[in-house]
């Protein structure tokens, strides 16, 4: 049931209540156009034949399920910050298809799309983080809590997805990212989704235990991938593409990681495992200049590993950024500690094309991450120019092609799934390193200019 929220506009300024019995929504004639506010508080049905605008905080509430049918585009309305909010006990189903993907996006025309233009999307479980209470409330301004004690709780299934121009600062240090997922279960299925243009982090996982593959964070503002809060999930396939001219002042990273905000001992510590990643950053070459003008930010690293998180990753790329590998002993925690002991993991990997390969700061002991990626075991790569990786059009921001130009390619034959940590079932056996070989899995579901998309 959509409880007070769903209004069909029609003849442009009519509008008529839903009938509040109508629990499935299966009744809608076809190509109406759907005003959702509120909260859904039972079963709900969205179909590729409407059209749907979120407006403020649409809640999913405890025991409702809502399911969106392949092909179905979602608006969100920019004077209220649209947020679909997912919250804990509610369900998503929203399995679109390679042909068919669901898309949220902007409610703006072509050309006039921006960062923030709404909220995004945010799903809150029951799964562990690692606050002292054993929940948190969600950032970004919605009410919702997340976390809890079921590691496998279910919040449901998102698949091939598109999340464009969303992610909003709603206050300093609390916002809403493209797509949020606080203390989300390994019962949830996420694959295949494309994030383009977030006004924060593309990805934020905080705590649980939650599994993904095949992500694409397209040209967002701050963080492509944060992890923080306890998360410990699995996570394949991921890639990265960053527009030179857009960074975040708080400093853009591919990877950020913190155990906490205090880099506290607080467990479960933060400790996903990651495989096959190519995070591209703003330097095409060793010759670019970059001075980005929106955001009033900078870049800073491919992988900021900082306040005791535990992050491990495995058969990666990363190219093209001020600086390669940023591990942090200073300040809040000791993730140097945690590398050292082999509580955080980086190996079979590549950087290429850095400004910097290693950071050397007041926050690290001397030569410790140079020493660190190139340590004896590791298998850990440096190429001094990203034309050495093999790939054919990675850094394009119209049409990138991430993949490898053939077998012979240098991400071929370097990585390894001999370590414990990617002997699991959940990771795919490859022998290349970084997300793609020669065959390209965006195909068909992506949309690298979705400005101009009409929708």
């Amino acid at each position: 049931m959509v409880r007070n929220s769903m209004m069909m506009l029609l003849a442009g300024s009519f509008l008529m209540s839903c009938d509040p019995t109508n629990n499935n929504n299966n009744d809608d004639e076809p190509g109406q156009s759907l005003v959702i506010s509120g909260e859904i508080t039972g079963n709900a049905t969205w179909k590729a034949n409407n059209k749907y605008e979120l407006q403020g905080f649409v809640y999913v509430v405890d025991g409702a399920v809502l399911t969106i049918e392949p092909g179905t585009v979602i608006k969100g309305d920019e004077d209220t910050k649209a947020t679909l909010v997912v919250e804990r006990g509610g369900k998503i189903i929203a399995a679109g298809t390679k042909e068919k993907p669901i898309v949220f996006t902007s409610e703006k025309a072509p050309g006039s799309r921006s960062y923030g233009d709404w909220g995004g999307v945010i799903l809150c479980g029951k799964a562990p983080v690692n606050s002292a209470t054993g929940s948190k409330k969600i950032e970004g301004g919605p009410r919702s809590e997340f976390g809890g004690t079921v590691a496998n709780d279910n919040s449901g299934t998102l698949t091939y997805v598109r999340i464009e121009f969303a992610g909003i600062e709603y206050a300093t240090d609390n916002e809403i990212n493209g797509l949020t997922l606080g203390g989300v279960g390994s019962g949830t299925v996420i694959n295949h989704i494309q994030v383009s243009y977030s006004g924060d982090d593309s990805f934020e996982f905080f705590g649980g235990t939650v599994n993904a593959k095949n992500l694409v964070a397209f040209r967002g503002w701050d963080d492509e991938f944060d992890t923080d809060n306890g998360f410990s999930g699995k996570l394949q396939f991921l890639v990265a593409l960053r527009d030179p001219n857009v960074a975040d002042k708080s400093k853009s990273n591919g990877f950020e990681s913190d155990n906490d905000e205090a880099g506290s001992s607080n467990q479960p510590f933060t400790s996903p495992v990651f495989s096959n990643v190519s995070i591209f950053g703003p330097y095409t070459t060793l010759t670019d200049n970059v001075d980005p003008t929106g955001g009033n930010g900078t870049f800073q690293a491919a992988m900021h590993l900082r306040r005791n998180t535990r992050l491990s990753c495995f058969n990666s790329v990363f190219a093209g950024w001020p600086k390669g590998l940023f591990i942090e002993n200073g300040g809040k925690g000791d993730a140097q500690g945690n590398a050292t002991n082999g509580n955080l993991v980086l190996s079979n990997n590549i950087m290429a094309g850095m400004k910097t390969n290693y950071v050397e700061d007041a926050t690290t002991t001397a030569g410790f991450n140079a020493a660190y990626w190139t340590r004896t075991g590791g298998n850990n790569h440096v190429l001094t120019n990203n034309s050495e990786l093999g790939l054919v059009d990675p850094f394009n921001l119209t049409a990138p092609k991430f993949y490898a130009t053939s077998t012979n390619s240098t991400v071929y034959g370097k990585a390894s799934f001999t370590n414990a940590l990617v002997s699991s079932s959940f990771f795919n056996v490859v022998t290349y390193v970084g997300a793609f070989g020669t065959e390209d899995w965006t195909t068909g579901w992506c949309n690298f200019t979705p400005q101009n998309t009409q929708y």
